[in-house]
């Protein structure tokens, strides 16, 4: 039976308000760590801090000096053993629209911020021999989609980092992983759900489908499934699982 090795320790989630980055948090919280959550909107950091005895800090990633402060604030409550990089953004759009604002926007939350804080609190778990980064990224960091580039290459840019970084960390006692999800029931996929119902006047039933039909299951991931991995990864008898994809699609066929 895995030992649990989370009580007592800090766990810190980005996007930690709402739907996957919540209930990550909530299941670390059940599971024993002591949970930071970070994010931009203060009112759903509280709520979710609250049920969960953890802490709220409010931040904007695409902010690097707001990072660097959150960073600090968290540093001051202890060392982070557990990192959860899940807040992103995504956008799409077809390659002439596709400006240097929104590749600069998306690049930022998705990779350089999963980037800077995996640098900002690996070696302290480095030094205490024990720790977990673990990225949601998305099945988009493993194939192409339309009008999606600069999503699509924020998200193959923090799986790469991830199978980069298990080469460095391997006898560290530190394991990298990305968790990569076809489409979560979430905000996220209520908004492309809307945006093709926009562009293509189809009705919600017709938009939803085009989302969950890519899914040999013809249904949409629960947060609890992506929550449910993250656990899992962080568990002793997962410390083999390192530098890895685990994909949640519902067995959606990558090309």
């Amino acid at each position: 039976m895995d030992t649990d090795p989370l009580h007592g320790r800090l766990a810190l989630v980005t996007g930690g308000g709402r739907g996957i980055g919540a209930a990550i948090a909530r299941r670390l919280a059940a599971r024993g760590a002591k949970v930071v959550v970070t994010g931009r909107s203060q009112a759903e950091l509280a709520e979710v801090a609250a049920a969960i005895d953890g802490v709220a800090v409010v931040a904007d990633l695409a902010d690097r000096a707001a990072t660097d402060a959150m960073v600090a604030t968290v540093r001051a409550l202890g060392r982070v053993d557990v990192l959860v990089n899940n807040a992103g953004i995504a956008e799409s759009a077809p390659l002439a629209d596709t400006d240097d604002a929104m590749w600069d926007r998306i690049m930022e939350l998705n990779a350089t911020a999963p980037f800077r804080l995996t640098r900002a609190f690996v070696p302290a778990m480095v030094a205490a021999g024990w720790g977990r980064v673990i990225t949601i990224a998305s099945n988009a960091g493993l194939t192409g989609y339309g009008y999606t580039a600069a999503y699509c290459a924020a998200k193959h840019a923090a799986v790469g980092m991830t199978r980069a970084l298990a080469v460095d960390l391997g006898r560290t006692g530190v394991t990298v992983n990305a968790v990569c999800p076809g489409w979560v029931a979430t905000r996220m996929a209520e908004e492309a759900i809307a945006r093709i119902a926009a562009k293509t006047g189809r009705d919600t039933a017709s938009a939803t489908a085009a989302l969950t039909g890519m899914s040999p299951q013809r249904r949409l991931i629960e947060p609890a499934e992506v929550a449910h991995a993250v656990a899992m990864l962080c568990g002793h008898d997962a410390r083999g699982i390192h530098g890895q994809t685990i994909v949640l699609d519902g067995g959606q066929v990558l090309k």
